[in-house]
């Protein structure tokens, strides 16, 4: 709510396209500079930082399909230098980069002199780099996971007062469709019903940085298969991630197959979309 972000809404709603890239990256566009550059970046709930990639790209990999975009400072006359090394960890691998300040657009929304990071190291990424369409990662976590304590994006959003509410919703497509994230509220056409609200809970006592949230169990065929009573939303990532013995309690609901008898394969497991499996029943806050 405005009143937890310390801040008072009351001005627009805006949405953003999502594209779905193979149910696996969800990207949308962000424009930094001015004039503004348009960027490709994951809208990531699971951090806190804005980074864009200023890695110049090879001139034959810009005429191919999905080619990284650059952000370039040069060209940008609100470009304020800072070059302070910036650093940070995701569970696909680090990045790195330095510090600066710009105009930042989300929507519609400028958000003047944002201090964000130009990255120009992201070989930890790996395969994610190689074949992803993103050119960056728009955190929207909360302030307590932010890198450096620099304002988060979403704390700057609200802090703008151009929001006509502290809320924002995604509705994410499938099999390629488009989806939408909105600013400032959501959208009636892609729901039915009342939404039910659960609170966002410290992740460690005193700390807020993911949405983290009391979860009250998951079940297969009526039985529960975690102990866990805690989870996060990241809308930055396509897997549910889970502990061991929980994994062992899903594989065997479902009938999966390991890939091979030795470490790494016997950790991966392969399951037959065609075949039939029991529902994945999340509960929150007493509604299933």
């Amino acid at each position: 709510t405005a009143a937890a972000l310390g801040a008072t809404a009351g001005g627009e709603k805006d949405t953003i396209a999502i594209n779905d890239y193979q149910d696996a990256q969800y990207i949308g566009e962000v424009s930094v500079g001015s004039p503004g550059q348009k960027l490709r970046v994951v809208y990531d709930t699971g951090s806190s930082n804005l980074w864009v990639n200023n890695q110049p790209v090879p001139w034959w990999r810009k005429w191919l399909p999905g080619a990284h975009q650059t952000y370039d400072h040069s060209k940008s006359s609100t470009y304020v230098g800072n070059g302070t090394t910036f650093k940070i960890a995701y569970g696909s691998g680090p990045v790195a980069g330095f510090y600066s300040k710009d105009t930042v657009t989300v929507g519609d929304i400028g958000l003047t002199d944002y201090l964000f990071a130009e990255v120009n190291n992201t070989k930890g990424l790996g395969t994610m780099w190689l074949v992803g369409k993103l050119d960056g990662i728009l955190g929207l976590g909360w302030d307590d996971i932010s890198v450096d304590h620099v304002q988060t994006p979403l704390r700057a959003l609200v802090n703008s007062g151009k929001l006509e509410k502290s809320v924002f919703a995604f509705y994410l497509g499938s099999g390629g469709a488009v989806g939408e994230l909105v600013l400032g509220g959501v959208n009636a056409d892609h729901y039915i019903g009342d939404f039910a609200y659960t609170p966002v809970i410290d992740m460690v006592p005193g700390k807020k940085g993911y949405w983290t949230l009391a979860m009250d169990d998951i079940k297969m065929n009526g039985a529960s298969i975690t102990s866990c009573r805690k989870a996060i939303v990241d809308s930055g990532t396509s897997l549910l991630a889970v502990p061991s013995d929980d994994m062992a309690k899903i594989v065997a609901a479902v009938s999966a197959k390991p890939l091979g008898p030795i470490p790494p394969l016997n950790k991966e497991y392969t399951f037959d979309c065609n075949s039939t499996a029991p529902d994945f029943d999340i509960t929150i806050a007493g509604k299933t």
